[in-house]
């Protein structure tokens, strides 16, 4: 059954306060609006609800398995502008040939295993496979990503294939959706860890960085962030799809 107007309007008051919230965090940064994309991660809601999203201005829409954006992008396909999806989930390898003809950017590349499948799958299908390096910026083995040390090398071996782009890193705070200042810090050293393999790199290199869920995306404005993902700020007070 379609949305009706209660959710929509729900929806336009929701992305008007994150709109308002991304925007708010860019001046006191003294940055351009423009140079933050908000992601918004449709995960908890139905594909018409997304539908409403893009209709609303969102196109970058994310999911966090590969499943569900087979499904939704399914779904949404003929919007225009055609909805630019996200992965920023874990990508398995034995579904990389389905999911990259869907994906604009991933957000999760963490292993080198994970580069050589992504580099024969592309090169077997005539794609670039646009990725953001997953870094796990805490001390937690459970968490996804790649080691703090572990990253300059990763990006070294993605500069040497021909059908992917490193644009970046990713991070997620320590404590997602929790204090402010912790979550600054762990994004000032994402930051900092761009920072520092970027002089290596040509000019221009790795110029994204994917920081900040609803809790916290401010604290990733802050520090530098050109793409955030937001999903609960988005559809708070809606009912799961």
């Amino acid at each position: 059954m379609p949305p009706d107007a209660t959710v929509r309007d729900r929806l336009a008051a929701n992305l008007a306060t994150v709109r308002e919230r991304v925007a708010d965090a860019c001046r006191r940064a003294g940055r351009d609006r423009s140079a933050v994309t908000l992601v918004v991660v449709t995960k908890s809601v139905g594909a018409d609800v997304a539908r409403l999203v893009h209709e609303a201005g969102c196109h970058d829409l994310a999911e966090g398995r590969p499943q569900a954006l087979w499904a939704k992008a399914e779904a949404l396909a003929g919007l225009v502008p055609p909805p630019r999806w996200h992965l920023v989930g874990h990508l398995q390898r034995n579904k990389i040939r389905r999911t990259l003809p869907h994906v604009t950017l991933l957000h999760s590349l963490d292993s080198l295993r994970l580069l050589d499948a992504l580099e024969a799958e592309a090169a077997a299908s005539g794609l670039v496979c646009r990725t953001l390096v997953e870094v796990n910026l805490t001390d937690d083995p459970g968490r996804t990503g790649v080691w703090p040390a572990d990253v300059a090398a990763l990006v070294e071996a993605a500069a040497a294939r021909r059908h992917v782009a490193v644009r970046g890193l990713m991070g997620m705070a320590r404590l997602p959706d929790g204090d402010p200042d912790s979550a600054r810090r762990d994004f000032a050293r994402l930051r900092e860890f761009r920072d520092a393999i970027a002089r290596g790199l040509p000019p221009g290199a790795l110029p994204e960085l994917s920081m900040g869920m609803s809790g916290d995306f401010e604290a990733g404005i802050l520090e530098g962030a050109t793409l955030v993902r937001v999903g609960s700020a988005v559809f708070e007070g809606l009912a799961p799809g």
